[in-house]
């Protein structure tokens, strides 16, 4: 027990100074660079035209200096599947431990990436596989293209992403890319088939030596085109022969991409390019070109180093170091032919999905066309929209004129929010006229009446009446006897009306 307690303590010790050791190696640790391997002596490329690559290939390849090959895609199988080999080499003793990765759907799943990522060619940077790829997050990943190792630039054709970051000049060797319509271009380009814009190249890198054209080793025909007559042959030959750590990319039968990756080291371990090729065919791959190898060679998976770099380490030899590098083939989840669909859709799993009114695979074209449309009317998202007098689906029925329709529309709308009287106007005319009626009896009766006289002209102007004043009749009945004689002398004055019409007794 007490053994144990005591070695718990130095193993905890040990795990934290590897801990430290491992994070020091991952921050100062970097390539010595001291396994180059270069195809030219001074510069990079031939000098001689496109025109005589054409002029030297053989008579039965025509004027067509390159190879293109479709790709499909391969609904419903994964992204890519990387295999690691170890195998030997015919006819020796070496044994070569790699890489190959067969990807599906090439035209949505692969790039080509500058060295940590847009704008790195530019400013003559370089950057570790790793680093550009856990940028980039790709799922697998291995070097590309050549670069400059005094001035870190760049070398040969270059577009990335649809984006071109630079054209050689045409300078011939032999090139991979990837066109807009996924077609996938193997061998040799003059300067106007880069810059074609007919059917442009959305990935485009160069390598050295054409390896396999349709199925056969067309290394000899490649070292004629690729040789530059200004230096000596040998050096260039002692490029393809030697065994060193190999980067290549190729396709199959089924269009689908193949990248491959061994390790090595310069005249030590690996494979020549004659053996890469032979490996190639016997894969079944039909075209094939070789890119940049010796210490440069590196495959990357998810971010992390999975081949064996031949480069020593500084500060410590002890290790082997991954080398920064400039371009990168990347493989990465699947994208749209048009990453925001053109603002129409969303990209799901490299297909996009349209907005309402939209089609095709970038969302970039109407479902409505204008010839639907034509002549009375205009294409939209929404349908066609009618010209003044026109209607219907396709704008083919002619309507009324715009201002009836919209006086129509006016009165409508008028009829809907106007309030609704009590009575009708029938009942109101009734009423109206009952009253006129009234009215007009009433003034007729008066006007009778008028006619006729007062009521007095009715009685005979001889008929006799007594005027009593009603203060002497009060007065009478209040003054007594006074009263009683005034009233007699009156009555013995005038006469008493008698209805008979004759005089008082």
């Amino acid at each position: 027990m007490a053994e144990v307690s005591v070695k718990c303590p130095l193993a905890c010790l040990l795990l934290l100074w590897l801990c430290v050791r491992l994070t020091e190696t991952k921050n100062t640790r970097v390539s010595m660079e001291d396994d180059l391997l270069l195809p030219y002596a001074e510069g990079h490329g031939p000098a001689h035209s496109h025109r005589y690559v054409r002029d030297c290939q053989a008579v039965t390849h025509g004027n067509t200096t390159h190879e293109s090959w479709p790709t499909r895609s391969h609904g419903g199988l994964p992204v890519a599947e990387s295999t690691m080999f170890v195998s030997s080499v015919p006819q020796s003793s070496r044994w070569v431990y790699g890489h190959m990765t067969v990807v599906n759907d090439p035209l949505r799943t692969v790039s080509v990436l500058e060295p940590g990522g847009p704008g790195g060619c530019g400013m003559n940077q370089r950057a570790t596989v790793e680093e550009t790829a856990a940028a980039a997050g790709c799922l697998y990943a291995q070097n590309g293209g050549f670069f400059d190792t005094k001035e870190d630039k760049c070398l040969g054709n270059l577009v990335s992403d649809g984006r071109l970051v630079q054209d050689s000049g045409g300078i011939q060797n032999a090139q991979f890319g990837i066109r807009e319509d996924g077609t996938l271009v193997f061998g040799f380009l003059s300067q106007e088939e880069v810059l074609d814009r007919s059917n442009p190249f959305v990935q485009l890198i160069s390598g050295v030596v054409w390896l396999l054209r349709n199925g056969e080793v067309y290394i000899n025909q490649s070292l004629q085109a690729e040789c530059d007559k200004t230096q000596e042959t040998g050096f260039f030959r002692e490029f393809v022969d030697v065994v060193s750590a190999r980067t290549a990319v190729g396709h199959d039968a089924e269009g689908r991409l193949i990248l491959f990756q061994i390790d090595g080291q310069t005249k030590i371990r690996g494979m020549s390019l004659w053996e890469v090729a032979d490996t190639l065919k016997q894969y079944g791959i039909i075209n094939a070109i070789n890119l940049d190898g010796g210490g440069s060679s590196t495959y990357v998976v998810n971010g992390r180093l999975a081949s064996y770099p031949s480069d020593h380490c500084i500060p410590d030899g002890r290790w082997r170091c991954g080398r920064r590098v400039s371009t990168i083939l990347c493989v990465h989840q699947r994208r749209c032919k048009v990453a925001n669909c053109s603002g129409h859709g969303e990209c799901v799993d490299g297909r996009c999905w349209c907005q309402q009114g939209w089609q095709g695979d970038a969302c970039d074209s109407l479902v409505c066309q204008q010839a639907d449309c034509e002549p009375h009317g205009v294409c939209t998202a929404g349908g066609c929209v009618c010209d003044a007098g026109w209607r219907g689906k396709n704008c083919s029925q002619a309507g009324h004129c715009l201002a009836n329709q919209m006086f129509s529309l006016w009165r409508r709308d008028e009829e809907a929010h106007r309030e609704r009287p009590l009575l009708t106007e029938g009942t109101w005319l009734i009423l109206t006229v009952s009253l006129a009626s009234l009215l007009s009896l009433s003034l007729t009766l008066h006007l009778v009446r008028a006619c006729r006289g007062s009521p007095a002209a009715r009685f005979s102007a001889h008929r006799d009446y007594s005027l009593v004043p009603l203060m002497d009749i009060n007065g009478a009945a209040v003054g007594g006897e006074a009263g009683t004689r005034k009233l007699e002398e009156l009555d013995s004055q005038d006469e008493v009306w008698s209805p008979s019409g004759s005089g008082g007794s």
